[in-house]
């Protein structure tokens, strides 16, 4: 089998396809978590916490060097704590949200699920429970 026809087989088998429906899902599904959080959960939480905002908080470890002229030649470095603390709340709240989104859709699949469904027949009896059964039958007959 040549290169070509392997790939072609590949390309078109349903799991690259269903791959690439969930991939592209998952981008547009990401669009409106971030959203979610940004523009519904974040301005709330930023009136209760008073404005703070995280990605200021720095620790400095070297201060900036200026020259005489007061022009920075040498920023400085610290270290932002405060970017990973934006960034664990960030994380934390896009969790809760795909929790809380993900919860309501197996709601819905459960209320779907729960639809009365026909009750399974009753397994055949094996070859021993008809013989046995035969036996008991022949030994009432016997006794009546």
């Amino acid at each position: 089998m040549g290169f070509i026809q392997e790939f072609k087989e590949f390309a078109v088998k349903g799991n690259v396809i269903d791959l690439a429906v969930g991939v592209i899902i998952g981008g547009a599904f990401g669009k409106i978590t971030t959203s979610l959080v940004s523009d519904v959960l974040m301005p709330p939480l930023g009136l209760i916490t008073g404005g703070i905002k995280f990605t200021e908080i720095k620790i400095p470890l070297k201060a900036a060097v200026l020259d005489a002229a007061g022009k920075v030649t040498a920023e400085a470095v610290t270290l932002n704590v405060g970017n990973f603390i934006q960034n664990v709340f960030d994380f934390t709240l896009m969790a809760l949200a795909v929790f809380v989104m993900v919860k309501m859709i197996n709601n819905l699949k459960k209320k779907e699920e729960e639809a009365p469904a026909a009750p399974p027949a009753p397994p055949e009896p094996s070859r021993e429970e008809i013989l046995l059964t035969e036996i008991r039958d022949a030994l009432l007959k016997q006794k009546a």
